[in-house]
């Protein structure tokens, strides 16, 4: 490849979740079958991308495997293909520092190769010490901090510094809600760019609400130069809120602009093997999506105001217009209620035009 470009495959795990945040929301009762999630991992192996992520791993009650979510690093890694392309790497995704370290194995050839971890901004040096032992015992590590537009230019600092002394695989910006525009690419990469070891890989993980996540990758690709670089995707963009890029959309123009060496078809029989998820309508670009995304706001508010209390276009427009700052990333059930309590009662009169 002309460029150091890697493309990371999280399907099954942004997917799962995302089936998961349905199951719970009582939009949908479906999950991976466990011939399907094989079949996606089989195929993903064929299309060689760089990186494909398996799962979720979280300390839970109840079987979650439907949604590609497992108990710990040993289960994850039991998805491992027997066969893989040269130099592919297979990954899990902690959610956050949850799991006690000292339960995790250090890293053997029988393990996944890396481990993601979403950095809690409740629990920001936590996060970072639990990447940092992660490292310790020899995994590739993966430093996610949700919704990076949130932090300051200090606590931007305080992960770029984490991420050199632990020697991580890669650091990310993530665009949690979908509403990063051109310029914010650029200005958070030239951040990260400046401040980490070249080493150090810089990631972008990209949500559709705002129909940006395409437009946005190829301004991250076309911004590096020398740094090794991370995309992620999702086959039909799959995953939470509005989704992520799409993997059939970003594999044949990295093959055409970047001479990658992917496999074009296989990833189209992922996508096949995704249609009947995808009629769910669980994921995808919408209105109810991409109001919150205009209000820089977590997009679970624009989904309960619609779908649990009915409210129209313009009323969500006009709530999220005027979010309290302390509530604005963090959607609760209380704090839609929250929320709704500045709906004035007689909604014909509050949204005359």
């Amino acid at each position: 490849m002309l460029k150091q470009v890697q493309l990371l495959d999280c399907t099954l795990r942004d997917g799962g979740l995302g089936l998961e945040d349905a199951y719970k929301n009582k939009i949908s009762n479906v999950g991976f079958s466990e011939f399907d999630s094989k079949k996606i991992i089989e195929f993903l192996n064929k299309a060689k991308l760089d990186i494909i992520e398996l799962g979720s791993i979280e300390l839970s009650q109840e079987d979650k495997t439907r949604f590609a979510i497992y108990q710990n690093i040993e289960e994850v890694s039991k998805k491992i293909p027997q066969a893989r392309s040269h130099n592919q790497m297979f990954v899990g995704l902690f959610r956050g520092p949850d799991t006690p370290i000292e339960d995790i194995p250090k890293w053997n050839p029988s393990l996944v190769d890396g481990l993601r971890v979403i950095i809690r901004y409740s629990e920001l040096k936590n996060s970072l010490d639990f990447c940092a032992a992660l490292s310790k015992k020899g995994y590739k590590v993966f430093v996610q901090p949700m919704l990076t537009m949130r932090y300051t230019d200090e606590e931007i600092a305080m992960v770029i510094n984490a991420a050199n002394n632990m020697d991580a695989y890669a650091l990310y910006f993530v665009d949690s809600y979908g509403y990063m525009a051109e310029d914010d690419v650029i200005r958070m990469y030239r951040k990260f760019n400046k401040g980490l070891k070249d080493s150090i890989c810089i990631g972008f993980h990209a949500h559709n609400n705002m129909n940006l996540a395409f437009s946005n990758v190829k301004t991250f690709i076309a911004e590096a130069d020398t740094r090794k670089i991370i995309i992620d995707s999702c086959a039909t963009g799959m995953g939470q809120g509005a989704g992520n890029l799409q993997t059939e959309l970003i594999v044949p123009y990295l093959m055409q602009k970047q001479e990658a060496n992917y496999n074009f078809d296989a990833v189209l029989n992922v996508c096949e093997i995704l249609d009947k998820y995808f009629e769910q309508g669980i994921w995808g670009y919408s209105v109810t999506r991409l109001i919150p995304a205009i209000h820089k706001t977590a997009y679970k508010y624009a989904v309960a105001l619609r779908e649990r209390y009915n409210l129209s276009y313009v009323e969500i427009n006009r709530l999220l217009s005027n979010i309290p700052e302390d509530i604005r990333h963090r959607y609760t059930p209380e704090n839609t209620v929250k929320l709704l309590e500045n709906l004035s009662t007689n909604k014909a009169n509050a949204f005359v035009e």
